[in-house]
């Protein structure tokens, strides 16, 4: 469904009346884990997890697309939120969506949040999951090639920021990622690059002030900025990549850099799938299955996955 003229103007209205997030960030938690309680909770299984990292106890909550935990790959998921906001309990019906959608096991992990928590503490909890899931096959019973990054704007950045570690590190190497509308660059002012931070950044809900408020929440000094584990797209090698899917939305601030990301995949040798969704607005990802974007989205991701496991 198109946004109208009507859709456009309630949208506008919505997106001025724009939060201060910098000094109101645990209400627009309140208000966003309320907005997206799950009260059908009770009648669908989960598992709980942690995995410990030094003195710090990580959460995960596991989706089955069924009753059991049999032989299911495996979607390592990290939720969107800009650094800031979300939790495994917001991203339930989420999550519970792409289990039974995709047929695969979802792993949602409960990164630390910032402020309180800032840069790289949510990024180096993500990757000790993401260790343990890849270095412990009894965990699940599943192989590490059965697993797939996938995370939606700063969980995609993150997700982007765990396989450019893995490839620096040596320690594991995810072989797929899926990115949803990811957070790939430092600047979202007006003199971002990119047309879609200017054309899309104050009408349609998400605005490059609350992006830009997210960034100045998450990092912990102003250096941060060029980090490439901050924003991946000032890699100087992208080299080594998993196979990526990124998935863009046409009224997003960034839309631009998320396909500039695919791009620059692209040129240092990786195979890369890049899609954008028409008529969609960031967020759409947490829409319910029967809007059309969500569904378009669920078709890229599941013939991708189809196209690289046939491939193992």
């Amino acid at each position: 469904m198109a946004i109208n003229k009507y859709m456009r103007a309630a949208l506008k209205t919505l997106s001025y009346a724009d939060i201060d997030i910098k000094n109101n960030y645990k209400i627009v938690r309140q208000l966003e884990n309320a907005a997206h309680m799950d009260v059908t909770k009770p009648f669908y299984k989960t598992w709980d997890h942690t995995v410990t990292r030094g003195d710090h106890v990580i959460p995960v909550r596991i989706f089955s697309p069924d009753e059991t935990l049999r032989d299911f790959p495996i979607l390592l998921f990290f939720h969107g939120g800009g650094w800031v906001i979300g939790n495994i309990d917001s991203y339930n019906k989420v999550c519970r969506t792409m289990a039974k959608l995709t047929k695969h096991i979802v792993v949602s992990v409960d990164y630390r949040l910032a402020p309180e928590h800032r840069y790289p503490n949510g990024l180096l909890d993500c990757y000790e999951v993401a260790k343990e899931l890849f270095l412990n096959s009894g965990l699940l019973h599943i192989r590490p090639e059965q697993i797939t990054l996938i995370g939606d704007s700063a969980g995609a950045n993150l997700a982007a920021a765990v396989s450019l570690m893995a490839r620096d590190k040596g320690e594991f190497f995810p072989e797929r990622q899926i990115l949803i509308y990811p957070a790939t660059y430092n600047d979202h002012t007006e003199h971002s690059p990119f047309p879609s931070v200017r054309e899309n950044g104050t009408d349609y809900l998400l605005t490059s002030k609350r992006v830009q408020d997210y960034m100045e929440l998450y990092m912990n000094s102003p250096k941060d900025l060029t980090d490439p584990y901050f924003a991946p797209l000032l890699s100087e090698n992208l080299k080594d990549q998993p196979k990526t899917l990124i998935i863009t939305a046409q009224y997003d601030p960034l839309r631009d850099e998320g396909e500039a990301y695919a791009h620059r995949l692209m040129k240092d040798g990786n195979q890369v799938e890049l899609h954008r969704i028409r008529d969609a607005l960031h967020g759409f990802f947490s829409l319910p299955p029967r809007f059309v974007q969500v569904k378009r989205c669920y078709q890229y991701i599941n013939q991708f996955l189809s196209e690289v496991e046939t491939c193992e």
